[in-house]
């Protein structure tokens, strides 16, 4: 299946690239900053949009925690892959700073802060499950890590100098995209591939929420759609963490003549 599919992902990443260029700039939507809930509570503003952030700090500071011992106990024998997903953890904790920061009071330049770390997580994601299931020696593992860190960066960049969401637009959805596709052609374990496929149903979910901001607070009378897309992305988060740091079966390639990790 490798050598019949291994072309696959490179045909799409093409195929969007040229519609994104066909459709021309996509611009944020005018009334963006303004959200269904702007309860204040503690004399916080947007409370409950800010306050949810706290699910990301906690993630983020508890991936932290657990993968100083993590790499301890891996200390001669870590993957190439482990250093990209320690990047994810901590794009992961400064969501929660860049988000709050922004949701105290919405507007394009706090919008950068809460955009950057978001990128950097997609692209910081997409390097870990690359370097696992192309087995990457470490330079070509950095280097990756380096390259797509570098397009997050530039592409809110971009947003923030010309107002054109298609490069920050187009990393998300290469994460959804090839992440399952490598999974599926390089043969991950199934449990991996099943976390995976949870992990993005939720970031998915996450972002329908988003969209539905207005009309859930609605239904819910407690909680907004962005809320609970603050909540559904940090679960996805919360997946993928674990699941690297508390690995059952054996990673694809080089890792898999490795123990578990038990921490």
């Amino acid at each position: 299946m490798t050598k019949k599919w291994r072309y696959l992902p490179l045909l799409i990443v093409g195929v969007c690239t040229l519609l994104m260029l066909m459709h021309g700039t996509i611009q944020q939507y005018a009334d963006y900053h303004v959200f269904a809930d702007t309860s204040a509570y503690w004399t916080i503003p947007n409370a409950l949009d800010v306050l949810s952030n706290l699910a990301f700090a906690v993630i983020g500071l508890l991936g932290l925690f657990a993968s100083r011992a993590y790499f301890h106990q891996r200390s001669s024998r870590r993957h190439p892959k482990d250093y990209a997903y320690l990047c994810f953890v901590l794009s992961i904790f400064a969501t929660s700073v860049g988000s709050t920061f922004y949701h105290l009071a919405p507007d394009d330049a706090r919008l950068f802060w809460d955009r950057l770390p978001i990128a950097l997580a997609c692209a910081t994601l997409i390097a870990a499950v690359r370097t696992e299931c192309f087995d990457q020696e470490l330079l070509a593992a950095r280097r990756d890590l380096i390259a797509l860190i570098a397009f997050a960066t530039a592409s809110v960049l971009w947003w923030q100098q010309s107002g054109d969401l298609r490069p920050y637009l187009a990393l998300q959805l290469m994460a959804i995209i090839l992440i399952p596709l490598w999974q599926g052609i390089y043969a991950a374990p199934k449990r991996t591939r099943w976390i995976y496929a949870a992990a993005i149903a939720c970031y998915v979910l996450a972002k329908v929420c988003e969209i539905g901001d207005a009309a859930i607070l609605l239904h819910t009378g407690l909680l907004s759609g962005h809320t609970i897309k603050h909540l559904l992305a940090s679960a996805a988060a919360a997946l993928i963490i674990w699941h690297w740091l508390h690995p059952k079966f054996p990673s694809v390639g080089r890792s898999s003549s490795w123990p578990s990790a038990k921490i």
